[in-house]
């Protein structure tokens, strides 16, 4: 499907151009370099409370383009066996042996080009090519046709092309909450439930903190946030080492895009150790992007699991019940001071004190240093994308998710760095995340300081498509965002009000629970 211009509102904010910190910004088209004309309906639905006004945008429209179609997947090597094959695209000569294996076996198919656009640190190219076969109205057709392919010895799956992400007016329907916090009053915080190893609907949250409205957060992981969480000053969740995450000071009056990394040392027995991370389960790095060793990367990989068989952690009240197993811990009291040393995993942490797990080889450096009544000294260090010190004051927060947006005005996807083009050959995950249409959640401020929280349904033929993430970042700058970052997404994604959801979900059994929230708090 060709792109289509990008179709605004003409009411929208003026934006202007200015430096951007990280990659240099890719050049905006034309398109969108001034006002929108959407298409059909802009409605305000209502203002939550004084400053905060709620807006649900429809536009976009379905057209002869619109079909339903089946996806062939393509096997590791040309020529490999069709059937179990699991990649969704793959280079050019992989693709023409099986549209050439489909001829022979009866159907028509289809090689065709996936392109990616130009993001901050990566030019524009193309991305594999992809095999598809069929044209339906519905599904229904395109189901029928999977099964006859299965029979035949291929593997495939249903795709609704206007969710390939390259057509602009697509169907959607797009939540924006916009906050004016001096007319509001109150403030911006992220917040998680009763404890980090769990997770919890953003309704539950905003009836838990009497919260006027929210948006969901983190990526989340074992039943936990992923990436860097920094807490009211307080460093909770382990970085993604250069990922982009938003901070905030003073209940988000001050708001700022931004790439972090985080260092956590730890002195014990007159030695200094790296911790490799704070609050997760031992030797489980997911997104990557970690220290010490990890594979099979250090590099920020999205929802890719590296391993890790020898780290530190260090569990605090926060995160609940440490879990248990074999390694060894220190327990600490509130100064620090060691309490007791195990050779297993898995005590309570003190009030106000932690615990330190060690695996693998770090079990026996533990063991040999740590000494019952001894103090043990962490070292905690935030640095922001320019290496510049990151001050942790006792209303600074920080919420790890990514990629950036836009920043300085000017659309700004760094994605390489942040992990969303995946390393390898395999480029299905960079296709079906980063260039297919899905439900997205945005943050962002606009040039008057306003807070926007965004969400775009997806995932819904007809009705709102979804975005791709330059999509995600086009409409954000067409809302007139000066900064904006996306955040978790796909069936996670959620608006909500006191009054209760704002979007429609795209999972089928509704709301999602969540690792972490932001929430507009009145105070």
């Amino acid at each position: 499907m060709q792109r289509r211009p990008l179709l605004l509102l003409a009411a929208a904010v003026v934006m202007s151009a200015g430096s951007v910190p990280l990659a240099q910004a890719r050049p905006d088209g034309p398109s969108i370099a001034t006002g929108h004309a959407l298409h059909g309906a802009v409605r305000v639905t209502g203002t939550p409370a004084p400053g905060v006004t709620l807006t649900t945008l429809t536009y976009g429209h379905r057209d002869a383009d619109d079909v339903w179609t089946v996806q062939v997947n393509l096997p590791p090597r040309p020529g490999g066996p069709t059937a179990g094959a699991t990649l969704a695209l793959g280079p050019q000569d992989t693709a023409l042996g099986v549209a050439q294996a489909l001829r022979a076996a009866g159907f028509t198919p289809r090689v065709e080009r996936v392109s990616t656009p130009a993001y901050a640190d990566r030019r524009a190219g193309v991305l594999g090519w992809t095999v598809r076969t069929g044209r339906f109205a519905d599904e229904a057709g395109a189901t029928a046709l999977v099964g006859r392919l299965k029979d035949a010895g291929f593997a495939a799956r249903t795709r609704y092309t206007a969710q390939d992400g390259t057509d602009d007016d697509a169907p959607q329907r797009v939540h924006v909450l916009r906050v004016d916090l001096a007319a509001f009053g109150g403030r911006l915080e992220a917040e998680h439930g009763p404890a980090l190893k769990g997770t919890e609907k953003l309704t539950d949250l905003i009836g838990a903190t009497g919260a006027v409205a929210g948006i969901n957060g983190q990526w989340f992981y074992n039943d936990a946030p992923g990436g860097l969480y920094v807490k009211d000053g307080k460093l909770l969740g382990s970085a993604t080492q250069g990922r982009a995450g938003i901070r905030l000071e003073g209940g988000g009056r001050s708001f700022a895009v931004d790439t972090f990394t985080a260092r956590v040392t730890v002195t014990a027995g007159g030695e200094t150790a790296e911790v490799d991370g704070v609050n997760r389960l031992p030797g489980e790095v997911w997104n990557c992007g970690g220290v010490g060793g990890d594979l099979p990367t250090e590099r920020p990989q999205h929802d890719v699991k590296c391993t890790d068989p020898g780290e530190l952690v260090r569990f605090t009240p926060e995160w609940g019940a440490p879990p248990a197993g074999p390694g060894a811990e220190a327990v600490l009291d509130a100064e620090g001071r060691v309490t007791a040393v195990r050779a297993v995993r898995g005590a309570a942490v003190p009030p106000g004190g932690s615990t330190l797990q060690a695996i693998g080889d770090s079990a026996a450096w533990l063991l040999r240093t740590a000494r019952v009544g001894a103090t043990l000294t962490f070292d905690e260090r935030v640095r922001d994308g320019a290496g510049r010190p990151v001050a942790l004051g006792p209303d600074t927060t920080i919420l790890q998710v990514g990629p950036s947006l836009v920043r300085g005005g000017r659309v700004v996807v760094n994605a390489v760095a942040d992990g969303i083009v995946r390393e390898g050959a395999d480029q299905s995950f960079t296709y079906d995340w980063t260039v297919r249409a899905n439900p997205r959640s945005m943050i962002g401020r606009d040039a008057e300081g306003r807070l926007l929280l965004v969400v775009a349904d997806g995932r819904r033929p007809g009705v709102s498509e979804g975005l791709s993430i330059d999509g995600a970042a086009r409409l954000m700058r067409a809302l007139g965002a000066r900064e904006a970052l996306n955040l978790d997404g796909g069936g996670s994604s959620v608006l909500a009000t006191a009054a209760g959801v704002v979007n429609r979900p795209s999972d089928a059994t509704g709301e999602r629970s969540l690792g972490t929230g932001l929430l507009l708090l009145p105070r």
